[in-house]
């Protein structure tokens, strides 16, 4: 099938009156990768029509990160939503989405977005969510689908919905992994071959923690740890467990639910990655 691309809010307008049924959202930044084929596969089989919105959110990057060097890779982003079957491609410039420049008026990531990687990316949160509102505004969908590799901002708009009453599904896919482990993303192309073998010590990590939830959450903290601890060229931001929805830190003697987050630095590149996991049972 061949994919429909808007740039502008009235191409978007037009193409949009012509998609029928249930319409799903996957919303991306571009540099495309299997584990955002994941998420429109996943759109595919539960909507009738599929929307892929590709946009480089200034809103969301600090002074100390470099817009301008992240990967713009659109043709390529094309055969990838051709080839997943996407109905619809919106990729406007930042213009058309901040026709005004920037948005006096942004939403709040409030207490939730402080935390974690909030506390090293001030700003961050907020700039996300402005984006995911206008975003849901802009294209309607019933269904929005968004990957478990960004736990806190899949709580954050799960949230964000929830409390202002955006009337969309917040689907979450699980992470997508290569092979031996490692967390598909767009800044895995930054490492180089000896940082990527080191970038396998997150995921170790959090295999580690998991295999250790029937002894509780201090085991769980400490052999995730030791496993990070162990690899020089990996510079950890941090490494929590966490209840899923507050994001605040389990207790010694906490049972249930709760997740495993990391964040480093490897080499220049800093990733993040998580799994979750159910302390002193078998999840």
């Amino acid at each position: 099938m061949s994919t429909v691309v808007a740039r502008t809010r009235d191409e978007l307008a037009v193409a949009r009156e012509k998609l029928h049924g249930t319409v799903a959202v996957v919303m991306t930044m571009g540099a495309l990768h299997e584990g955002h084929a994941e998420l429109v596969r996943r759109a595919r089989e539960r909507a009738d029509s599929v929307i892929v919105t590709i946009f480089l959110n200034p809103l969301q990057f600090g002074p100390n990160e470099d817009l301008a060097k992240y990967p713009r890779t659109f043709e390529a982003d094309l055969e990838l939503c051709e080839r997943e079957e996407a109905d619809l491609i919106f990729a406007p410039s930042p213009d058309v989405v901040y026709p005004n420049g920037d948005p006096g008026i942004r939403m709040s990531a409030g207490l939730l977005g402080a935390k974690l990687e909030g506390a090293s990316r001030a700003g961050h949160f907020d700039g996300v969510l402005t984006v995911v509102a206008k975003m849901f505004h802009l294209t309607r969908p019933q269904l929005a689908f968004f990957g478990q590799k960004d736990a806190q901002q899949l709580l954050l708009i799960r949230r964000m919905a929830r409390d202002l009453d955006f009337d969309c599904e917040i689907v979450a896919v699980p992470t997508v992994r290569e092979s031996d482990g490692l967390a598909l993303s767009s800044r895995n192309r930054y490492l180089s071959a000896l940082d990527r073998e080191s970038a396998l010590a997150l995921s170790k990590a959090l295999h580690a923690g998991h295999d250790a939830r029937t002894r509780g959450s201090a085991a769980v903290r400490r052999a995730a740890r030791d496993v990070l601890v162990a690899e020089p060229l990996v510079l950890v931001d941090y490494l929590v467990l966490v209840d899923p929805e507050t994001l605040d830190d389990v207790p010694e003697w906490y049972q249930g639910e709760a997740v495993l987050l990391v964040a480093a630095r490897v080499g220049t590149t800093r990733l993040i990655d998580n799994r979750p996991l159910w302390i002193g049972g078998s999840l």
